[in-house]
C-alpha cells in the first residue's frame, strides 16, 4: 500500500531560539512522503531569516500578521494537500517517531504519545475522559484533512480550539487509531499549559451539553485540588 502524504505544520511568532531545532527535526525525517508548512506571525527577532535558510526544504511558508495561533493554524490547514494527514508542531516541538502509515489506509485520526519536556510522558487515550477534557496532544496526532476541508479551528477560543476540534471529531464518530510507536515531543511552556477550566467547560458544553459541561468543570477542579494536595504532601517535613 502506498503511504499517504503527511503535512507537518509549524506556526510560530518570534521563535528565533526554537524554530531551527524544529525545522532540522522535520527535514531530517527519513520518510519522503512529508511536506513542511510554516506560518509565521510576522516575527521581528530573526525567525524569518532562519526559515529562509531552509526554504528549499519547505513546501510553503509565509510571514505576516494574524489574529492569533488558531488563525495561523487555519491558514496552514488551507495550504495542506487535500489528500494528506496533518501534524502540528510548535516551534521547539519535535517528531520522535512517526507511525507506519501503510498500516492505516482507512484511519481518520492516528495518535500516539507525547513527551512534555524531557521527563514527562503524556499517554494519549480516547475514551470517556475525552468528553471531559483533551486526552490527545497534537504533537502526536495525525488528522486526515478530508474529514474537514475547510479550516476547522474556531477563533472564539483562545487556548483550546484544537480541543474543540477534537470534540467535534468525536461527535462525528471518526475512527481514532492508536499507534504505540508514534511519539512526539512538546516544548514546555506552551499556551495550553495554562489551565483554563472555564474555557474547557465552555467547549464541552457546546459539544456535549450542559450536564457534561458541568461534569467537566467538576472533574478539573477535583484534579487541580488533588494536584495541590500531592504537592503539599511532597513538600511536607512531617
Amino acid at each position: 500500500m502506498t503511504k499517504p502524504l503527511i503535512s507537518v505544520i509549524t506556526v510560530c511568532y518570534n521563535a528565533v531560539n526554537y524554530i531551527e531545532a524544529t525545522i532540522l527535526n522535520v527535514i531530517g525525517q527519513k520518510d519522503e512522503n512529508i511536506q513542511f508548512i510554516i506560518i509565521d506571525g510576522g516575527s521581528t527577532d530573526g525567525t524569518v531569516e532562519i526559515i529562509k535558510k531552509y526554504e528549499g526544504h519547505i513546501k510553503y511558508w509565509i510571514s505576516e500578521s494574524d489574529k492569533g495561533i488558531y488563525d495561523a493554524m487555519n491558514k496552514a490547514w488551507a495550504k495542506a494537500d487535500n489528500d494528506s494527514y496533518l501534524l502540528y508542531l510548535g516551534a521547539g516541538d519535535k517528531i520522535i517517531a512517526l507511525p507506519d502509515m501503510s498500516l492505516y489506509g482507512d484511519a481518520d485520526v492516528i495518535y500516539g504519545d507525547a513527551f512534555l519536556g524531557e521527563n514527562k510522558l503524556f499517554k494519549s487515550t480516547v475514551g470517556w475522559r475525552s468528553y471531559l477534557g483533551n486526552t490527545i496532544h497534537h504533537q502526536a496526532m495525525l488528522v486526515k484533512k478530508s474529514l474537514h476541508f475547510d479550516p476547522p479551528f474556531s477563533l472564539d477560543f483562545k487556548i483550546y480550539s484544537d480541543f474543540d476540534f477534537n470534540q467535534r471529531l468525536l461527535k462525528q464518530g471518526v475512527k481514532f487509531c492508536r499507534d504505540h510507536s508514534f511519539q512526539g515531543y512538546a516544548l514546555e511552556g506552551g499556551v495550553s499549559e495554562q489551565l483554563d477550566i472555564d474555557e474547557i467547560a465552555q467547549i464541552v458544553t457546546k459539544n456535549h451539553g450542559f450536564l457534561i459541561g458541568k461534569l467537566s468543570k467538576l472533574y478539573f477542579k477535583l484534579q487541580k485540588l488533588n494536584g495541590v494536595r500531592k504537592n503539599n504532601s511532597s513538600n511536607s517535613t512531617v
